[in-house]
């Protein structure tokens, strides 16, 4: 099965139902898992406003690629969307947008938590949280 798969890095809000309605139908849509990672309010026990996200982005973009490679080879996955926001995410907004279509849940379930695993150890992303001051 040859997987269909895309990465961005975006400085844009994420339009999760944008994303939404324009996956590609196929013939291997037993499943479709959605992972959205939004900012929290709180950072090491302190109060934040938001995350700023800078990326080295063509090393990101490489590094996505080869844990696809990986996930590909893994698991029988139809296809994978990721979309990860640099620049500055308040509170409450989505860093973060994973879609992993596969014929049955268990390996969306499993590829979607290995690639997020993976991403945090190995994709040049860093992130800064901005901290209220009191």
């Amino acid at each position: 099965m040859d997987m269909k798969r895309s990465v961005i890095l975006t400085s844009k809000p994420i339009d999760e139902a944008s994303l939404v309605a324009s996956r590609e139908k196929n013939d291997c849509m037993g499943a479709s898992n959605y992972f959205s990672g939004l900012v929290r309010e709180g950072e090491d026990g302190k109060q934040i406003t938001g995350i700023e996200y800078e990326a080295f982005e063509s090393m990101a973009i490489h590094q996505f690629n080869l844990i696809l490679d990986e996930i590909e080879s893994r698991w029988p996955i139809a296809s994978i969307r990721v979309v990860h926001r640099t620049g500055l995410v308040c509170v409450a907004e989505s860093s973060l947008w994973i879609e992993i279509m596969s014929p049955h849940r268990t390996e969306a379930f499993e590829a979607s938590q290995w690639l997020i695993h993976e991403m945090k150890k190995r994709v040049p992303i860093w992130k800064k949280p901005l901290f209220i001051q009191n």
